[in-house]
Formats: C-alpha cells, sequence, structure tokens
C-alpha cells in the first residue's frame, strides 16, 4: 500500500522505460537495410497514463537507450518529459528536468526494475518498483506491484497513487465524463 502522506506530496511519476513500461523484450531487424526496433507497449498502462495526465499528474519517462519505438510511443501517449541517456546517467539528466519543472525529489514517485535505477529510486519521494524488478530495486521500494513490468504494472501504480491521495473515483469519473459516460 502506497502512504497517503506520502503520496500526498506527489506531483511527477516518472518511469524506467524498458522493463517498466515495456515487458523488457527488444525486438530488431532490418527492413530494406534499415535497422527497426520494435518493443511491446500494454494497453492498459496506456490508458492509466492518459488518466494520469488528465488528473494533473507530469509524467516522464527515463531511459538509459534511445530509441525511436519510445519516441513514437511516448508521442502518442502525449508524455510530458522523455529523457533518452545512452549513457545511462539518469540522475543527472532528471536534475536538470526537475530543476527547468521547479519540482523537488520529494514530489517524484519513480517506478524501477533494474540496477540503473537504483541510484534514482535512492533519491526520490516514492521509490517503486514492478513485481519483475531485481532484489535489490524491490529492496528500497516503498510499493512493489503484483504485475510485472509491461503488463499493468503502471496502471497499478497510477491507480494506488490515486487511491492513496483519495481522488481514485473522481479519477474514474472524469474518464467516464471525458467519454459522454455517466459515472
Amino acid at each position: 500500500m502506497i502512504d497517503r502522506s506520502t503520496a500526498a506530496r506527489i506531483k511527477l511519476l516518472a518511469l524506467d522505460v524498458d522493463g517498466v513500461v515495456t515487458n523488457n523484450h527488444v525486438y530488431l531487424g532490418l527492413v530494406e537495410g534499415q535497422r527497426v526496433e520494435f518493443k511491446q507497449f500494454d494497453i492498459q498502462d496506456g490508458l492509466g497514463m492518459g488518466l494520469a495526465r488528465r488528473m494533473g499528474l507530469v509524467l516522464a519517462w527515463v531511459s538509459g537507450r534511445y530509441s525511436d519505438a519510445t519516441v513514437l510511443r511516448a508521442s502518442e501517449l502525449r508524455i510530458d518529459e522523455l529523457i533518452q541517456d545512452p549513457n545511462a546517467r539518469k540522475v543527472p539528466a532528471m536534475t536538470e528536468m526537475l530543476l527547468r519543472l521547479g519540482i523537488g525529489w520529494e514530489e517524484v514517485a519513480f517506478v524501477g526494475d533494474d540496477l540503473a535505477d537504483l541510484p534514482v529510486l535512492r533519491r526520490v519521494g516514492l521509490p517503486l518498483a514492478v513485481a519483475n524488478a531485481v532484489t535489490e530495486v524491490k529492496q528500497v521500494a516503498h510499493y512493489v506491484t503484483s504485475a510485472r513490468g509491461g503488463a499493468g504494472a503502471v496502471r497499478e501504480v497510477i491507480e494506488q497513487l490515486f487511491k492513496a491521495q483519495g481522488r481514485w473515483e473522481e479519477a474514474v469519473r472524469v474518464y467516464l465524463e471525458d467519454r459522454g459516460e455517466k459515472a
């Protein structure tokens, strides 16, 4: 369960990409001599991220590698901030982003799965892990999802965060009203 007082401070939800937003699989190939990369994204995670944005939560994706597939999906979901650092130095990149946005580390929830996420997880106000995260990540997390990365874990985090804030029913109502339905 996510602590209510911690959840109340969260303004930005940052997500590692490979293993959190995706199922950790990367498909590579050549099409007409051009390198192509495919990744698998979960539709329920996408709906959750859209709902989070609609409820005023800033969303950031933070990856240690560049991928056109990531750019395409982030654009489709209108993710507020996309960081792809091929040097896998997430803390400096996030520090710059937070300074620009005027958000403090204590106002950030971050979802990770692997060792590269530990420096960020140790700084944020709400460190979170997906079910398939490595032991070291789970040990620093305040909450570990029951769902695996790329299989509904992001949606679970968003729902748990809004429930801890006492805003889940409002989020469902907003979602239904946006579609012309009654809550």
